[in-house]
């Protein structure tokens, strides 16, 4: 624990670490307050797609926390920003929610449902059979296929909810084309992420979780590692995959809680 307090830098996933829908977790507001307290350079990092920060803003100020946009980064903006390197002023046929559509709209990407360059599909509750046949036949005539991430699920209230993998599925299946995921564990995603914090791999850790996602991308990029079971992985589930976390942790309300102790 000490070395993990000792980093500069610190990368949160939100969905399972920060809360759960719209019930902020145990011990949140105490590791937020001991971020700001000593000073650490820290942001919010996720796989979901839906929200802009100024949303994710928002929605953690109704839960009774005030932090800036400027900690905040979404799979949207990494996604956006993907495409714009890529093919500046692109079009796109879209699947998503308003956070993906504003990210694209933000790099200078345009919607294109007749003959897009890309699909980008991305979380959305609008999610239906005519989505799954015009992406199919956009990528049969050539569209290239992008994913916000590898997410198959992510947690609710009550339990979870299929993501942005699952929705991507039946356009592999029917097209035999493999979709790019542009989200975490892409590296990508996390040295963006670094780049914002402004510190390096070794002085940064990062905190999720979810084993496919959170803990590979945080190994695979240099990262300290810590494991919290608030969300979608558990001790049991752990065991099944070859790499591991550094830490396991109850929550994030470990780090505060075992500094005072």
């Amino acid at each position: 624990m000490d070395t993990l307090r000792s980093k500069k830098g610190f990368i949160c996933d939100m969905d399972g670490v920060i809360y759960h829908g719209n019930r902020l977790l145990d011990g949140v507001k105490e590791f937020v307050d001991w971020l700001y307290k000593e000073e650490k350079s820290f942001l919010f990092l996720t796989n979901a797609s839906s929200r802009s920060p100024r949303e994710l803003k928002n929605k953690l100020a109704r839960l009774g926390l005030d932090i800036g946009e400027e900690h905040f980064y979404t799979s949207a903006l990494a996604t956006a920003k993907f495409l714009q390197s890529q093919a500046p002023g692109c079009s796109a046929y879209v699947i998503g929610d308003h956070g993906l559509y504003n990210a694209l709209y933000d790099a200078g990407i345009t919607i294109n449902e007749v003959d897009p360059e890309y699909v980008v599909v991305g979380e959305t509750t609008d999610y239906n059979y005519e989505h799954i046949l015009r992406a199919m036949n956009l990528v049969n005539q050539g569209a290239r296929l992008i994913a916000t991430n590898t997410d198959i699920t992510g947690p609710v209230e009550g339990g979870i909810a299929p993501a942005c993998r699952a929705f991507v599925a039946p356009i592999e299946a029917t097209t035999g084309k493999k979709a790019y995921y542009v989200g975490k564990p892409n590296p990508l995603m996390m040295r963006t992420g670094l780049q914002i914090l402004g510190v390096h791999s070794q002085d940064a850790v990062m905190i999720g979780d979810r084993m496919d996602t959170d803990i590979i991308a945080g190994i695979e990029t240099g990262l300290d590692t810590a494991l919290v079971l608030s969300g979608v992985s558990s001790r049991e589930t752990i065991r099944q995959f070859p790499y591991q976390p550094r830490l396991v942790l109850n929550g994030v309300g470990d780090i505060p809680m075992q500094l005072e102790d």
